[in-house]
């Protein structure tokens, strides 16, 4: 039986946990399998090695560090922003996702960690950046 090696396009099923049990995404969710290229760099690096050499209907537990994952939460992606610089029309909400550009054309995605009556706390980390994660992960098929 064929295993999945790099450059193949693949189909899987997954959950991802946190090591509390938290579950943060599943395909299952969705209805469909994710379906992406093996060395392509579109998924984080562990999820891919873990793929890496399975067969169709293979399922397996991967364990990613968070290195291997969204990096480390890097406290200088942590801002302090006067109330008075937001948006006039927003209200601000702790969680809320804001999307803007850098100069140089480049998104960015902050989440609104705290509110204060001065201060909104922006934090331009991925969410799961500094967490390890868990993946239960089904080979679907090899396309």
């Amino acid at each position: 039986m064929a295993e999945a090696k790099a450059g193949d396009t693949v189909r899987v099923h997954y959950t991802g946990t946190l090591d509390d049990g938290t579950q943060f995404d599943s395909s299952y969710d969705r209805g469909e399998p994710l379906q992406f290229t093996l060395d392509s760099s579109t998924v984080i690096p562990g999820f891919e090695k873990a793929v890496l050499g399975m067969a169709p209907s293979d399922s397996a537990i991967a364990k990613i560090p968070f290195a291997e994952a969204y990096g480390e939460h890097n406290e200088d992606l942590v801002l302090n922003v006067a109330r008075s610089e937001m948006p006039p029309n927003l209200d601000p909400q702790v969680g809320q996702r804001l999307h803007s550009h850098q100069p140089d054309g480049q998104p960015v995605t902050a989440t609104i960690t705290a509110i204060s009556d001065e201060s909104v706390t922006l934090d331009g980390n991925h969410p799961l950046a500094g967490k390890d994660l868990i993946f239960e992960i089904e080979l679907v098929e090899i396309v």
